[in-house]
């Protein structure tokens, strides 16, 4: 039962408003920006663009600074395909396999770089989004906005700075070195990622559905933690402190990606909300389903071991 109380409870905050309002401030400025330009097209890059705000949220300044440079520069490559695939028309099942490469090469890049949230979730969902926009803005247009909102996101991470009681030391952070077994399983998890997002991504997309990456998207969700509420018993504290904090952004994140993408290019509600629902579906299943096939074989193994 503590497990579960675990679960729901939050603790109090401890400076988490400070992260909060950087990351609000960092996508309503951006966004208000573009409304008051009339140019609701470049809505979706300001939005993803303001993703690297999400990093480094509780590091000193200046690692901070190299953590969202990071995260910055790792968007703004997905961006960058993102929007040369939209010009390509590669179909929806060149989209699912480009999104698969996406969701393994975002895991492994956001390992390489140490970064938290792991995973390849937002860029799942920026690649995907924007390479399924039509009528795409001029390139050069859509990439400044990107450009100049991950800027500002690396400012306001720095606005801390102004204050002495919130100011931090200005020093070198030691170097963290990876280690070959470190990256043997980086590569391991990125292509966990890979199956999820191609097998989600195949369903949706044989059965015909609209905006298949919603799929690719919910599958790679239960991967964060590698655990899945049904496995209570052999959960540890902080994987379901991992999940549930993964759920609640995703109660935010969702919406903010739904009505980037809907300002750009105006659909049904109604479908929307039938596809994303069905999707969803889809996609709980596919990554359940992997961890449980993974936690069987771990099972195996350690019986194995055991009786050698």
């Amino acid at each position: 039962m503590s497990l579960l109380r675990d679960l729901v409870h939050i603790h109090p905050s401890s400076g988490d408003h400070h992260p909060a309002l950087r990351c609000a401030v960092g996508v309503g400025v951006p966004l208000l920006v573009v409304l008051l330009l009339g140019r609701l097209d470049l809505a979706v890059f300001a939005t993803f663009g303001a993703f690297a705000g999400i990093y480094g949220r509780n590091e000193p300044h200046r690692r901070r600074l190299a953590t969202q440079v990071r995260g910055g520069g790792l968007m703004l490559a997905v961006i960058l395909a993102a929007t040369l695939t939209a010009r390509a028309d590669v179909g929806p099942w060149g989209l699912v396999l480009l999104t698969s490469a996406v969701a393994g090469l975002g895991t492994f890049g956001a390992g390489i770089f140490r970064l938290r949230p792991g995973g390849s979730l937002f860029h799942i969902f920026a690649f995907a989004a924007i390479a399924s926009v039509p009528g795409q803005p001029p390139l050069w247009q859509g990439l400044t906005t990107a450009v100049a909102t991950v800027a500002f996101a690396l400012l306001l991470g720095q606005a801390g700075n102004l204050w002495p009681r919130h100011r931090t030391r200005w020093v070198r952070p030691a170097a963290d070195r990876l280690s070959t077994p470190h990256v043997a399983a980086l590569g391991r998890e990125a292509a966990l990622y890979v199956v999820a997002a191609l097998l989600a991504g195949s369903a949706a997309t044989a059965l015909g559905l609209g905006h298949t990456y919603w799929a690719m998207v919910a599958a790679t969700v239960p991967l964060v933690g590698q655990s899945a509420l049904i496995l209570l018993p052999g959960l540890a504290a902080a994987e379901m402190f991992i999940l549930r904090q993964y759920a609640l952004a995703q109660a935010f994140v969702t919406p903010l990606a739904l009505v980037s993408t809907h300002l750009a290019h105006p659909a049904d509600p109604a479908g929307l909300l039938t596809d994303r629902a069905v999707e969803t579906v889809i996609g709980a299943v596919v990554g359940i389903a992997l961890v449980l096939a993974l936690h069987v074989r771990q099972r195996a193994a350690e019986l194995r071991a055991r009786s050698t």
